[in-house]
């Protein structure tokens, strides 16, 4: 979104981009403060929060506590008014405990850590009868 306003804004485009940004019902803004914004970006998201406060749905999704967004956004005033708008009508979802992305590849971790003993666990019970490895599984016992 900032980076759209950026852009515009060297091509005299801005009424254009906010346009963009105001006509959606619902306006998503995801992982807010993941990276530093550049100068200004407190500015424009000021511009459409103000404008769509109270018209237009608008949900925010941030890993940072709302103490950090003034640092984040660059622009203390900017943050200040920016979230006394976006949470007079909040409704706030604090979700704590690990990350369903991580959740999912441990998961996928244990899976993939349960197949090699098992197939260590047979490779093992081909060794003590005497019978030969795969070459696959040679070659990878060699290279290791």
């Amino acid at each position: 979104m900032v980076r759209d306003f950026l852009h515009d804004e060297a091509f005299a485009g801005e009424d254009k981009t906010l346009a963009k940004y105001l006509k959606p019902d619902l306006l998503i803004v995801d992982d807010m403060g993941m990276k530093q914004l550049p100068k200004r970006s407190g500015e424009y998201l000021f511009e459409i929060i103000m404008r769509r406060y109270e018209n237009h749905a608008t949900m925010m999704t941030s890993n940072r506590p709302l103490e950090d967004w003034g640092k984040l956004i660059g622009d203390v005033p900017s943050a200040t008014a920016i979230l006394d708008r976006f949470l007079h009508h909040a409704e706030i979802i604090t979700i704590t405990g690990r990350s369903y992305r991580l959740k999912d590849r441990a998961g996928q971790e244990a899976k993939a850590a349960e197949h090699d003993e098992k197939t260590d666990g047979a490779q093992a019970q081909n060794d003590v009868a005497g019978k030969p490895r795969s070459k696959k599984k040679e070659e990878a016992t060699t290279a290791a």
